[in-house]
């Protein structure tokens, strides 16, 4: 049965207007940026939605100061805005004080591959990660997106969600626990394919593609990426022979450097290929499929890469 694709802000928001339904201190914060799932928010709770303009530090500082005052703080702005551009607003005004603040970057990866590399959600993994206290979700689709919007809220502490700008079919039921904060959506046994967002889509193809060629490969879908929750992803990983990472982000900081990490640390000696966008400032312009294309994230490359990895 076909299902149909939902984009991802869709039933984010739903839930983002769920909570302030059932909550008078949820508040809203945008830099400018404005979706169509908000506007039941905007019209239901008027007086807790402000558009504070292309002044993110700003929208960060303000943030703290209403979660200071008992507020639950959502702020919405472009994935490089909201935190490169805050970093040190976030990393002082929110996470040193732990704050119940959730900061929701639209644009994951190359959503936005025609407007350059300014507006590229390729770097920020790996600079968000370094902040202590700060949890880290990258949904998969929109059921994902939904439920990180929901456990942001409740643990009361800094979150950091990457929104994908787009519709994507469900991978998961409404009713599925994300706890643990992965997946396993895919069992196998030769190959490992870890991956994140919504490159999760094309591991699962890339997955049935290699069945075709007798290579058994699983697939987990890393939703959080911070903390990671290493004793039981150990314990999904240890039986495969090898293990891929696959992301739309720089190769640096990034999942593949987590599950390196990870790796390295608990001395399990099992072969790892990181497959990224390289440690380069993508100045080309172009449909997302050609940038993929052109940095190797395609499938037909990353099938390739497989192929002549497991042949080694």
């Amino acid at each position: 049965m076909q299902v149909d694709s939902v984009d991802f802000r869709n039933p984010f928001f739903d839930v983002i207007y769920e909570l302030g339904a059932k909550d008078n201190n949820v508040v809203f914060l945008t830099a400018d940026t404005d979706a169509w799932g908000l506007k039941k928010f905007q019209e239901e709770f008027p007086d807790r939605i402000y558009n504070l303009g292309v002044a993110e530090q700003n929208m960060v500082t303000v943030a703290a100061g209403l979660a200071l005052c008992g507020k639950k703080v959502f702020i919405y702005a472009m994935i490089p805005f909201v935190s490169m551009r805050c970093y040190e607003q976030i990393k002082v005004n929110i996470c040193h004080m732990r704050l119940p603040v959730t900061i929701i970057g639209l644009c994951t990866g190359l959503d936005l591959a025609m407007d350059g590399p300014g507006l590229h959600g390729v770097m920020d993994v790996g600079a968000m990660r370094m902040i202590s206290g700060l949890t880290i979700f990258n949904p998969s689709d929109p059921i994902t997106a939904a439920a990180s919007a929901e456990i942001a809220y409740t643990q009361e502490l800094p979150a950091y969600i990457r929104l994908h700008k787009g519709a994507t079919p469900p991978l998961y039921d409404k009713d599925t626990d994300f706890a643990g904060g992965f997946s396993v959506i895919k069992d196998g046994s030769d190959l490992c394919i870890a991956a994140t967002g919504i490159m999760v889509h094309q591991a699962l193809n890339i997955a049935k593609e290699l069945s075709q060629h007798s290579i058994n490969a699983g697939v987990i879908d890393v939703f959080r990426l911070k903390p990671i929750n290493e004793k039981n992803l150990i314990n999904a990983v240890q039986s495969y022979k090898k293990i891929v990472t696959v992301e739309e982000n720089s190769i640096v900081g990034g999942l593949g450097s987590i599950i390196s990490e990870m790796l390295t640390d608990n001395q399990l000696h099992i072969p790892l290929k990181r497959i990224a966008i390289k440690d380069e400032i993508c100045l080309d312009y172009g449909d997302k499929d050609w940038l993929h294309k052109k940095y190797g994230i395609d499938s037909e490359t990353i099938i390739r890469i497989i192929f002549d990895w497991m042949n080694t």
